[in-house]
């Protein structure tokens, strides 16, 4: 089997079961992303849980308008290093790294201000 071929049919076999249990796709990736692999402890935990919910509320249904299309998809991706950035800050340990994740969480902060007026703005 070709190399090329395999992400597909790995990308066709979850589609199927997700079809199969009667459920959006997105619903069920949520359900598999929650747990995480590997570690099991609470950071890890909140990690998984915050990756979760970003990819759930990323599938936000379409409208063919590429530019608030974009906006609404980047307001949750946003929030998601928010929060992941929250965690780090939390139980991480490095000094850099938690510099790191406080401007994180300003500039997200900043962006999805910004992207909240435009779709204020550009309301349809």
């Amino acid at each position: 089997m070709s190399l090329k071929i395999i992400p597909f049919t790995a990308a066709f076999a979850f589609a199927a079961s997700a079809l199969a249990q009667d459920k959006p796709m997105h619903m069920n990736m949520q359900m598999n992303m929650s747990k995480p692999t590997g570690d099991q402890g609470p950071s890890s935990q909140a990690f998984a849980e915050a990756n979760a919910k970003m990819h759930e509320d990323m599938a936000i249904e379409m409208t063919g308008d590429a530019d608030a299309d974009f906006v609404r998809s980047m307001i949750p991706h946003h929030q998601g290093a928010i929060d992941m950035a929250k965690i780090e800050l939390q139980y991480g340990k490095d000094p850099n790294i938690r510099k790191l994740a406080k401007a994180v969480i300003k500039a997200q902060e900043a962006e999805i201000a910004d992207m909240n007026a435009w779709l204020k703005a550009h309301a349809k």
